[in-house]
């Protein structure tokens, strides 16, 4: 039965092959008739709808597919295009900074060389910012002839504050808006005087002022660099700008008067900063302190030659009326 079946396929075969070769034969021998070229013609003409519409939807498929490709190309051109443009935006932000940095060394560097007293250069690089104290921390100390009681300015002449603890390599400077400070402070319109202390918020209060004094918004102040009797003179240089006046706080029943400034540094975010080293405030060495006007002795360069003891008072006796 298998074998009935076998030839049965084999002879479909034959017969198949033998008609397509029959038929490929009569296509050859016809090829050149006009009639068969005409049928040929007419069944390209009707066919052509087809042949173009099969075109279209071909090249319909190729687009999508050059779409497809063209836009996974420019998602990947994109996030490229992105990246980069983080990394200039990046480079961009540190340009600025190292700008401003360098903006500041070379307005520092210029205050320093036309600056009457001898400074280093110094870099804050920790900060202490509680609601009252006011600390920085700078890169030097003993070792660059830093000394306890320095004054700390910054870019303008500004007045920051002063060294009150150090090492070799380090030093802790207590700023003007801390609230143990106090500085005296001189009007620049009138010349009149007064107590400048640090609070929290960073207004400083000028306190103590005449009441008589006519102050303006936004009047400047500088450090006053009194000399006092007996060699004491303000631990501030004189003519340092503190601030400029913001608002005035008068009582018509005071003697005084308060004004609030706005300091002329930027206390809380400066990074620059110079040291006075050759200022001598305060207290000048025993064998340098003036002495009472009359008897001998030696004074520092600059300060008062001699001075005059304020006089003693001393108690009148009670006189009882008699009776």
């Amino acid at each position: 039965m298998t074998t009935i079946l076998a030839n049965r396929q084999t002879r479909r075969r034959g017969i198949a092959f033998a008609v397509l070769i029959a038929i490929t034969i009569l296509l050859m021998a016809f090829s050149g008739n006009p009639l068969v070229g005409e049928v040929q013609r007419g069944l390209s003409f009707a066919l052509r709808p087809f042949q173009g519409a099969i075109a279209d939807v071909a090249s319909g498929i190729s687009g999508i597919a050059t779409a497809i490709t063209e836009i996974d190309q420019l998602r990947t051109d994109n996030t490229a295009l992105r990246d980069e443009n983080e990394r200039l935006a990046n480079e961009n932000e540190r340009l600025k900074a190292l700008k401003q940095e360098n903006d500041a060394m070379s307005a520092l560097l210029q205050l320093q060389s036309g600056f009457d007293h001898d400074t280093v250069a110094v870099r804050v690089i920790g900060r202490e910012m509680l609601e009252t104290r006011r600390v920085v921390t700078i890169d030097k100390g003993t070792d660059d002839h830093i000394e306890l009681g320095d004054t700390l300015i910054v870019q303008g002449g500004a007045l920051a504050g002063k060294v009150t603890d150090l090492g070799t390599t380090f030093a802790k400077v207590t700023l003007i808006s801390d609230s143990t400070s106090t500085v005296v402070g001189k009007l620049v319109n009138t010349g009149k005087t007064g107590d400048i202390v640090g609070q929290a918020g960073g207004v400083l209060i000028m306190r103590n002022i005449d009441s008589a004094v006519e102050i303006g918004i936004d009047e400047e102040v500088f450090t006053a660099g009194l000399e006092l009797g007996g060699g004491i003179r303000s631990p501030y240089p004189a003519g340092l700008i503190v601030g400029s006046v913001v608002d005035v706080e008068r009582d018509a029943n005071d003697v005084v008067q308060t004004a609030f400034l706005a300091p002329a540094a930027n206390l809380d975010s400066f990074e620059l900063a110079l040291v006075i080293t050759d200022y001598a405030g305060r207290l000048p060495a025993v064998d340098d302190q003036p002495v009472p006007c009359g008897e001998e002795g030696t004074v520092p360069e600059g300060e008062v030659e001699c001075f005059t003891p304020a006089p003693s008072v001393k108690a009148t006796p009670k006189v009882t009326p008699k009776p």
